[in-house]
């Protein structure tokens, strides 16, 4: 099915009412300033919104996709033409009883970090400079410092395609080095349960504002970026360091496609300066690639996941 009829439409507002913008601007949303229009963008307050809307799209046989923060998305200079789920704000309630946390997906993750401090948690500290939703993080087993938030997940609710609940406990998620059965089990994650340890509101406070100075010192802040672009391959690591130091040894830092760059500052993380297209990011994580398996012999996996205007995910590198 294509685009959605007016039909379609007042169907969809009546499953999500005050939630469903037209026309919107990708870059708008995107951490990386990048996109072209976005036909359709549905924003759920509820968990029971989010499972209405995966169930008519499923009955109707209507492709679409999920975002939340869009950390680690590219968009097509072309937009998106698939309605588009975006988890955010509307569903980002979080509720804390000692020491068990219940947090909706969309709540922004450095948000979250600040009150578990408030709260006197400690265990999430590493978490506090991640842009992105707790959805995300949890989908990915992210954090920092090589930790991954699955290990004080108690239990996720998520959605299937069909629109079901689904409820997983921790083993049931598989956590593994940012891996998650989330990424390949095609459901969206709606809330969370974790748990963590009582601990000194100072001194939490103290760790993160290190956590965060060390991530201004090392990563570009001030133009936009979607963090780190190419995985850490331990093999690789060991053998001839990690992406950015090769990157870097290779004479990549400030080189520039069109628009488009990699940061002076750190050699993983591409930038731009408010003009970037996604076909210059596209062009230069693949002759970055290129050049790096040819010097080294490694293949890097990328972050970077490649938006479509049909609504696919493709790794950046296996778009070209």
């Amino acid at each position: 099915m294509g685009r959605l009829t007016q039909q379609s439409l007042r169907e969809l507002e009546g499953l999500c009412p005050g939630g469903i913008e037209h026309n919107v601007p990708l870059a708008s949303i995107s951490q990386w300033k990048i996109g072209g229009t976005a036909d359709t963008i549905i924003r759920p307050s509820t968990s029971q919104q989010l499972a209405d809307l995966r169930r008519w799209f499923y009955h109707h046989d209507v492709h679409h996709l999920t975002i939340g923060s869009t950390s680690n998305l590219l968009f097509s200079d072309e937009g998106l033409r698939a309605p588009c789920i975006q988890l955010g704000k509307r569903l980002s309630h979080v509720s804390i009883d000692k020491n068990i946390v219940h947090a909706q997906a969309g709540v922004w993750v450095p948000s979250l970090a600040r009150q578990l401090m408030l709260s006197g948690l400690t265990g999430g500290e590493h978490i506090c400079g991640i842009p992105g939703t707790l959805g995300g993080l949890v989908c990915m087993n992210g954090g920092s410092q090589r930790k991954g938030i699955g290990s004080h997940v108690e239990s996720v609710e998520s959605v299937d395609v069909t629109g079901n609940v689904v409820h997983r406990t921790r083993s049931e998620c598989n956590f593994a080095y940012r891996s998650s059965v989330y990424q390949t089990n095609n459901e969206v994650i709606t809330s969370v349960t974790l748990a963590f340890n009582d601990g000194q509101a100072t001194q939490i406070r103290q760790e993160m504002l290190a956590i965060l100075a060390e991530r201004s010192s090392k990563f570009p802040r001030k133009l936009p970026n979607c963090g780190s672009v190419f995985k850490s391959n331990p093999a690789m690591y060991s053998e001839v360091g990690a992406p950015g130091t090769i990157i870097e040894k290779l004479g990549f830092k400030g080189y520039s496609i069109g628009d488009v760059f990699v940061s002076p500052m750190h050699a993983n993380f591409i930038v731009h300066n408010g003009q970037g297209m996604a076909k210059d990011v596209l062009a230069l994580i693949d002759e970055i690639s290129e050049k790096v398996f040819s010097e080294t012999g490694y293949r890097m996996d990328v972050e970077v996941i490649y938006v479509t205007p049909n609504g696919d995910f493709f790794p950046a590198d296996q778009v070209y």
